[in-house]
């Protein structure tokens, strides 16, 4: 289907008594209605810092709301940023078709969500008081791409946090050519292999402020606030240093060479370059380096659309390194099972089947309902194979 970017009709916002300004205090939040595509209604909550100063956008991840950002964005605008969080359509009190996770949820993300997040921003920077030329965004899971994505449309974004999430090749990119844009990120360890996710994500960007912090046990996306005391100051700290303080028209960066990941990615990546890239991870293995250079989500996808390209021979090697670098992720084995049946070898096809089936009990980092999909998909191979 072709996309367009539809035109944003946002067109007005319902707001409650600014009573707190006359006592010189941060007024109450307040809860605001944004007219979006398609006619649908965003609902978002307004923090206003009751005095002139820079604006935030706060974009939830898939499995919470607004209503997440509610802790961080009350102390923001006490210390004097305006603050907008938004339900993202279909989530929270915002209007919109619910989906779960699937095609076409990311169909209505893809199609409706940026400009749901423009809507949201041209409301912020209306608002009196709000700094339109220092803006901040930051992003939990799903909002994290949304976040990177709004800095690429808005150069009056001056910097980004991300919690627990990954980026398209889009927003990849964005970062790898904006060297000026300092990115503050954070995740934790036993949430779906999110620390490697993030520290790719960061490992694309050449800025050489940027900072990423790591948890054990924190939890996912604003989860990690209640867990660890320490996110929420660092937070805002950062705002207060990178964005309150930030330059009109900063000053140009001089970036950084491209780190290890973007290098290996892009081999990886190139035509006839998966050789010379498990090449490079052995090196940098002999060497006593970080092994990973790589998600396991975003290298599983790569490996998937080499079989689509009828290239099974390379696919086989992905998704090799996939087991290498995350052996005790059950959906690694079954994607070389697939790689291996694509290639006709229905011996190793059946034996990493049943080493998907095996690991599943081991694999602490799967969510229950990649689980379910891991075991349908290696029992079916499995049942299959067994009857040749």
């Amino acid at each position: 289907m072709r996309r367009s970017r539809l035109p944003v009709m946002f067109l007005f916002a319902s707001l409650l008594p600014l009573s707190a300004h006359a006592q010189g205090k941060a007024p109450a939040p307040q809860v605001i209605d944004l007219k979006a595509g398609g006619g649908v209604t965003l609902k978002a909550t307004y923090y206003s810092a009751g005095r002139p100063g820079p604006g935030i956008l706060m974009l939830h991840a898939c499995n919470k709301d607004r209503s997440s950002w509610a802790p961080l964005a009350t102390d923001a605008a006490a210390k004097g940023f305006h603050v907008l969080a938004l339900d993202f359509r279909g989530f929270g009190e915002s209007g919109g078709t619910r989906f779960n996770l699937g095609p076409e949820q990311q169909s209505t993300i893809d199609l409706y969500w940026p400009g749901d997040v423009d809507a949201a921003l041209a409301w912020l920077t209306s608002q009196p008081g709000v700094d339109k030329a220092r803006i901040g965004a930051t992003g939990a899971s799903c909002g994290v791409n949304q976040a990177v994505l709004l800095a690429r449309r808005h150069p009056e974004v001056k910097t980004v946090v991300l919690l627990s999430g990954g980026v398209n090749p889009a927003a990849r990119l964005h970062l790898r050519d904006s060297p000026g844009l300092p990115i503050l990120g954070a995740a934790s360890y036993g949430d779906g292999g999110a620390v490697d996710q993030m520290r790719w994500v960061l490992g694309w960007s050449r800025n050489p402020d940027n900072k990423f912090v790591e948890y054990k046990a924190a939890g996912h996306g604003t989860e990690m606030f209640a867990a660890e005391r320490n996110l929420e100051p660092m937070v805002l700290d950062w705002f207060n240093q990178h964005l309150r303080n930030a330059p009109e028209k900063p000053a140009p960066v001089v970036a950084s060479k491209p780190s290890p990941t973007e290098e290996f990615w892009n081999t990886l990546s190139a035509p006839g370059g998966v050789a010379k890239a498990r090449q490079m991870y052995d090196d940098a293995k002999r060497a006593g380096k970080p092994s990973v250079l790589f998600p396991e989500n975003e290298t599983n996808l790569l490996g998937y659309q080499l079989l689509q390209e009828g290239n099974a021979k390379d696919a086989v090697e992905v998704f090799k390194l996939n087991v290498e670098a995350y052996p005790a992720s059950a959906n690694t084995y079954d994607s070389l099972s697939d790689g291996y049946l694509a290639l006709g070898n229905k011996e190793d096809a059946l034996r990493y089947a049943e080493k998907a089936i095996e690991m599943l009990a081991k694999d602490a980092e799967a969510s229950d309902n990649l689980k379910t999909l891991v075991r349908e998909s290696a029992e079916r191979k499995i049942k299959d194979l067994r009857k040749q």
